[in-house]
């Protein structure tokens, strides 16, 4: 059952990496899909948040450092290791079209879908009128991992999942200790 799963996997990768490869998204993927300009994308929306966003803005900041923080070390320091897939740039290199570099070994599950979801999902709670446009935003960010060639596409829905499902944990708690902060306050003040 897994090997018919894995089987395809490759498939759909070949399908979404090669057969539908064309000029325009070999030009624009390798560019959605770089740590640098997801960095300054990144950079700019926290300025945002902290310095243009009051007080929701800022409370949107902390749920996202927990949630992306979290999701980013689940990912590339625990689910990783354990599960050792080997990238698809590292072993299936003849069967693709790899527009950038191989990077580090392991594929599942993908780091930038998993991140990219968390920040999705904690900023659509916060500006949910945004909601569509952040998650198509994060599955362009995903699925360009797939068309560069360094993630099979169940190591992007899987990331993608990761991230959704953290960045709930992280919203839930933080829904909690509001709930309990404010019936502490709405608590009379006993004399003592």
């Amino acid at each position: 059952m897994i090997n018919k799963i894995i089987d395809i996997d490759k498939s759909l990768m070949i399908f979404l990496n090669k057969t539908i490869s064309n000029p325009l998204f070999d030009f624009i993927m390798p560019i959605i899909t770089n740590k640098d300009f997801l960095t300054v994308i990144g950079v700019v929306l926290i300025f945002y948040l902290l310095f243009f966003g009051g007080k929701r803005g800022k409370i949107a900041f902390l749920v996202l450092l927990f949630s992306a923080g979290m999701s980013d070390a689940i990912c590339a320091q625990i689910i990783k290791p354990w599960v050792g897939r080997v990238r698809p740039s590292h072993e299936f290199i003849e069967y693709i079209n790899l527009l950038v570099s191989k990077g580090g070994k392991w594929s599942f599950p993908s780091n930038h879908a998993a991140n990219s979801f968390a920040f999705a999902t904690v900023l659509s709670y916060f500006y949910e009128r945004k909601k569509i446009i952040l998650f198509l935003s994060a599955s362009v960010i995903a699925y360009s991992r797939v068309y560069v060639g360094v993630h099979y596409p169940l190591d992007i829905i899987f990331g993608a999942l990761t991230g959704y499902i953290l960045s709930w944990i992280v919203l839930s708690f933080w829904v909690i200790v509001k709930m309990l902060s404010l019936i502490h306050i709405s608590e009379p003040t006993r004399p003592y």
